[in-house]
């Protein structure tokens, strides 16, 4: 088969690689669409995980071939897996606490070489303990790449119901790529009022599109400014930090109210460094907290907004591209503008 091979400082080679030889307990299955993440651009672009890998973990696909022991899925059936399920007995599954359990850091999905999401590739390997707890059925009528947006969607409600915004609360969304569009998206549905901010026109477009109130340009406008104004004075309720730039964090103290909440989603890297006062927390009462992936116990839920269509992620994907266009979507992805969102590949085109 071929695959998109990382293979170190930055770069990409597409080449063919043996196609993955299940065990039992686990599925081969034939890879259709997997979304370009930014979680990977990290690794590609800032050299994090030692060569060689086989990234992509947005999938979804055909089961080919089942191992022994496979009774819940068949060759034919279309499905999306997560490539991270928790044990669920450990110190931290037991406070919920999935993303810092060991067997959750185990990547279980893999196209060949050490497991890394495997979808830039055309078939991937699913392990035992993903096929036990991480696959969905994909209904007919929902197409791959619709599907593929199961696993982002529910690190993305995973968030919203920790920080729980109410229907009185207003909430200030930094950035409007897919991942922003997405808590916009969930948000609106919990009947608060939405602020959106991001520098590109169109994606601005695309927040009031799926229910933000105001859309700003944080170039063009004083936002802690205009979020006081539209509360009285006080500053919003809740703060989704969707986007990791310089001052971000900043303007989202200056824009937030004593006793609001500060969700950091987008500060993954172990590099990134916050500066803030401890009046900022302290005596303005503020919770900071983060969120990171995706959570077990809102896989059936993500999996029904994308599946029913509660949720037109279909909407954000910009760019379809072939195996061989890869490059090309990762540079698309690193610099986005008015008409890149999210960059879906397609394995079996190569050209």
């Amino acid at each position: 088969m071929m695959a998109a091979v990382y293979t170190g400082q930055g770069r990409i080679e597409v080449q063919p690689v043996p196609i993955p030889v299940i065990s039992p307990g686990e599925m081969l299955v034939r890879v259709e669409a997997c979304g370009i993440c930014h979680t990977d651009l990290k690794k590609v672009e800032h050299d994090l995980l030692p060569p060689p890998r086989i990234y992509g973990h947005e999938s979804a696909g055909v089961v080919v071939r089942v191992g022994e022991g496979v009774t819940k899925y068949k060759p034919g059936d279309r499905v999306i897996a997560f490539h991270h399920i928790p044990c669920r007995n450990c110190f931290y599954c037991a406070r919920k606490l999935y993303a810092q359990c060991e067997t959750y850091k185990r990547v279980g999905i893999t196209a060949g070489y050490e497991p890394a999401g495997g979808g830039f590739a055309q078939y991937i390997r699913i392990m035992d303990w993903i096929v036990r707890d991480g696959v969905e059925l994909i209904p007919d009528g929902v197409p791959f790449e619709v599907a593929s947006f199961v696993e982002p969607v529910n690190t993305c409600l995973k968030a919203v119901v920790e920080a729980a915004p109410q229907p009185e609360d207003v909430v200030l969304i930094q950035g409007q790529g897919p991942i922003g569009l997405l808590f916009t998206m969930l948000v609106k549905r919990t009947g608060a009022t939405i602020i959106a901010t991001d520098t590109i026109p169109e994606r601005l477009a695309l927040a009031r599109k799926f229910g933000a109130t105001e859309a700003w340009n944080p170039l063009e406008v004083d936002v802690p400014k205009r979020c006081r104004a539209m509360t009285g004075g006080r500053g919003v309720d809740q703060v989704m930090i969707a986007a990791s730039v310089k001052g971000i964090v900043r303007e989202a103290m200056l824009a937030s109210r004593p006793g609001s909440k500060i969700l950091f989603f987008a500060q993954t890297s172990d590099t990134e460094r916050v500066e803030l006062s401890g009046a900022d927390i302290c005596k303005y009462e503020r919770t900071l907290f983060g969120c990171y992936s995706a959570s077990v116990d809102l896989q059936a839920e993500s999996a029904r907004l994308v599946f029913n269509g509660d949720l037109p992620v279909g909407d954000l994907v910009s760019h379809r591209l072939s195996l061989s266009e890869i490059g090309r979507g990762i540079d698309l992805a690193l610099h986005p503008d008015g008409k890149s969102l999210k960059i879906m590949v397609q394995p079996q085109r190569l050209s």
